[in-house]
């Protein structure tokens, strides 16, 4: 039988990249005492008046079918929310996804087409390849390097660009680096695009889990507004990830031009979790305060850790719910370091190479875990580190 290329296109970009993570689960149910630091799932409840507002509106009879834009209550709360950054979003500005993720495919299938290239930063969050390979579209990595806090570069991106570029994607504050962009850099940024045309696409999911630097957006710098999209969501800032709850914001004519793209794919989400969802964008809720808190302790406790271990350098984030350790120094990949990690010392981390080729001497641990498994994991991290690292490194 045959089968679309978009089959070829994606193979081993799917759940291939995280097999340490379905490994480590299988291991679970065997009754193993694996400690889980892979995935960036809150490890906190939705908070109930969140739980209720979506009860209530199911008894209410909000359960029917909805519009290809979003539902009146979450496009309002939408625009209430961006009208704080940007005084001139409407609801022709906006467009209603079940999650981040669903939006951002969407979006790349209504910019980008075989033949042409998007550029993103390397490291990479593990879809984002995916997402640009399912359009036909090549992925041009720009180096996120290391000495500059994994932050991206107006000179590197300038560097990488082809005359097939047509959209930068940028993602602040990042995963897995946790590097968050200032609003200089971003200037920077966005005039390199302005002179190459490019659109920019910019994923701000963990934009309220900034630690102690200053969130900036291209969405809140006027002369990038005909030419930037943000997808975002209230899977990480209300710790909601299983209600698939999105959105895009963008130029109207192109939220107009995708919505057909938009009406295709699903007709309208779940009324019932866009009025949760508005209610969760209206109200003060304190879940994203306390993640934030609690995951840069959480930071510190690995990074103070894992820095005394022989071959380690734990890099603090300044975002997110990830840190990410330089294995280098132990004489291993990051890839076989954590299936060592797994098999020997039952601890589960992602792979750096999960997120591109810049990251293959990483490896990127979840902050979702409480103190004590911190701790434990920490030690057994440390363990396989010493067996590993070469002796000059076990003298330091």
């Amino acid at each position: 039988m045959r089968y679309a290329s978009i089959t070829d296109r994606l193979a081993n970009l799917g759940s291939e990249k995280w097999a340490i993570h379905a490994e480590a689960r299988r291991m679970k149910k065997e009754g193993k005492a694996v400690i889980e630091l892979t995935i960036g799932e809150p490890d906190v409840a939705p908070d109930p008046m969140l739980l209720n507002e979506a009860v209530r509106a199911m008894h209410a009879g909000r359960h029917r079918y909805s519009n290809g834009r979003g539902e009146p209550s979450v496009v309002d709360a939408l625009v209430r929310k961006y009208r704080k950054r940007r005084s001139d979003v409407t609801a022709e500005n906006v467009l209603c996804f079940p999650g981040t993720q669903t939006a951002l495919f969407a979006v790349m299938l209504g910019l980008v087409e075989a033949g042409d290239a998007v550029l993103v930063g390397d490291p990479l969050y593990a879809t984002y390849e995916g997402v640009i390979r399912s359009t036909g579209a090549d992925r041009i990595a720009v180096p996120l390097r290391p000495e500059n806090g994994f932050h991206m570069k107006a000179a590197d991106l300038e560097a990488a660009i082809t005359p097939q570029c047509r959209v930068l994607l940028l993602n602040t504050p990042h995963n897995p680096t946790g590097a968050v962009l200032s609003a200089e850099e971003i200037a920077e940024i966005g005039a390199v695009c302005r002179k190459h045309d490019l659109w920019i696409v910019c994923d701000e999911v963990y934009e309220q889990l900034v630690f102690g630097a200053t969130f900036a957006s291209p969405f809140d710098n006027p002369g990038l507004a005909e030419r930037t999209i943000v997808v975002s969501s209230i899977s990480k800032s209300h710790a909601a990830p299983g209600f698939r709850s999105g959105w895009a914001i963008g130029p109207a004519e192109f939220c107009t031009r995708l919505l057909s793209v938009s009406e295709t794919m699903l007709f309208g989400g779940q009324p019932f979790i866009a009025d949760m969802t508005a209610y969760a964008l209206d109200n003060p809720i304190a879940t994203a305060a306390t993640m934030r808190r609690t995951y840069q302790a959480r930071a510190t406790r690995f990074a103070t850790a894992l820095a005394k271990a022989p071959g380690l350098l734990p890099l603090p984030p300044e975002a997110g719910m990830f840190i990410v350790v330089d294995v280098a120094g132990t004489g291993l990949s990051g890839e076989d370091f954590a299936w060592a990690l797994l098999r020997e010392e039952l601890v589960a981390v992602m792979p750096g190479s999960s997120f591109g080729d810049a990251a293959e001497d990483y490896i990127r641990l979840s902050l979702t875990v409480p103190d004590d498994h911190i701790d434990e994991a920490c030690r057994r991290i440390a363990a396989l580190a010493a067996r590993s690292a070469s002796p000059k490194e076990r003298r330091a």
